[in-house]
């Protein structure tokens, strides 16, 4: 069922609220979940020459600089640099909870609305490629699939997103997994 700019303004209302986890270790980040009505969310697969999640599915998004007025901004600049995606098409509906990462980033997931066909491109030092994720895919109460897995000597529990093209998990899996249950309107 794709979702209509009118339905995602109702399941998301403006300033919806958000949990702040105090990780005063971790750095901070932001991530842009950018939203097209009638079509999904938009995501990027990392570039390999990253120095960290290299190759890895994520949203636009990194590290809050200085400049950056607020995790909104630095979403917003880095969508810009990463995706192309003019600041001045978003609107923003409200944050997710906080995320807390094992590698060490405390992630400011910020809501934003963009219109439809919205034209996006990579930028080749970052993102390999710009991929939408449906929103058939994310209302699907089967999904995602938990997995479990020893990573560095621990055991882990995470979500997979199904994708033809690509593995998405981790953080970004997460993320999505409470974006759908928002949208479904389990949460």
């Amino acid at each position: 069922m794709p979702l209509t700019e009118a339905e995602l303004r109702r399941r998301l209302p403006p300033g919806f609220g958000h949990a702040r986890l105090s990780a005063p270790r971790h750095k901070p980040a932001a991530v842009l979940v950018a939203l097209e009505p009638e079509r999904g969310v938009w995501l990027t697969r990392r570039a390999a020459a990253m120095p960290s999640h290299a190759g890895q599915v994520s949203f636009p998004g990194g590290k809050i600089e200085p400049q950056d007025d607020s995790p909104e901004a630095a979403a917003l600049r880095e969508a810009q640099e990463e995706i192309g995606l003019d600041p001045g098409c978003v609107e923003i509906l409200g944050r997710m909870d906080d995320h807390v990462t094992l590698t060490g980033f405390h992630i400011a997931p910020v809501i934003g609305l963009v219109p439809k066909n919205v034209q996006l491109r990579a930028e080749p030092g970052e993102v390999e490629e710009i991929f939408c994720l449906s929103f058939e895919v994310l209302l699907d109460p089967a999904l995602p699939r938990r997995r479990r897995a020893v990573m560095s000597g621990r055991e882990l529990a995470f979500y997979i997103w199904p994708h033809r093209d690509h593995v998405i998990w981790g953080a970004t899996g997460e993320m999505l997994r409470r974006l759908a249950l928002r949208l479904r309107g389990e949460e």
